[in-house]
């Protein structure tokens, strides 16, 4: 990784935040599983740092059964309980609960819309929002996208997706390109 490079301001010099920044973070997700995960892990992140989840996103993967909604969608008390003793993950009640919702109202929208991946990019009719920042701090938290896509997840059951956890969703899954002007990564 080289650190000579202009990086978005966010991103620290933790080898992890760099990794997520320079390999995945903006980059168009069209794939559901990796877009399940994601919204699964912004929920979890809700009034946490965002590296703390990314450090225990491999924890997430294999206490989640590498987030097969399937899977998820049947979890039942014992699988509560064995995730709440999972030291590897965020024990939240709340969010492991919202997490087996989600995977519940996730698999009705692949099947409305054939796939969750259909679903969420009609919102920007199949293309990436390219924003112009000059400065990370003039990054908004949620914007009328945000709004609306919340709204349509909360209406479908989905919890946890408010809209400053949906705009960073949508950031990490390409749907905007919040990369600042100054950053090697803007608009690949």
């Amino acid at each position: 990784m080289n650190k000579n490079i202009t990086r978005c301001g966010w991103c620290t010099d933790d080898p992890v935040y760099i990794q997520y920044h320079d390999q995945e973070w903006g980059r168009p997700v069209h794939d559901d599983s990796l877009l399940f995960e994601f919204l699964i892990l912004e929920g979890a992140q809700a009034g946490l740092s965002w590296l703390t989840v990314l450090r225990k996103r491999d924890n997430y993967r294999k206490a989640f059964d590498n987030f097969n909604a399937r899977k998820i969608a049947r979890y039942d008390g014992k699988k509560i309980r064995e995730l709440l003793a999972n030291e590897g993950i965020i024990r939240n009640r709340l969010k492991i609960e919202s997490a087996i919702r989600n995977a519940k109202a996730f698999l009705q929208v692949q099947k409305e819309f054939g796939s969750f991946d259909n679903f969420l990019w009609r919102f920007t009719h199949g293309q990436q929002k390219k924003n112009n920042f000059k400065h990370h701090k003039e990054l908004p938290v949620k914007t009328p996208l945000s709004d609306k896509i919340s709204q349509d997840l909360k209406q479908r059951g989905f919890t946890f997706v408010g809209s400053t956890i949906i705009y960073a969703f949508i950031q990490a899954v390409g749907m905007v390109d919040d990369h600042t002007k100054d950053c090697f990564c803007r608009y690949r």
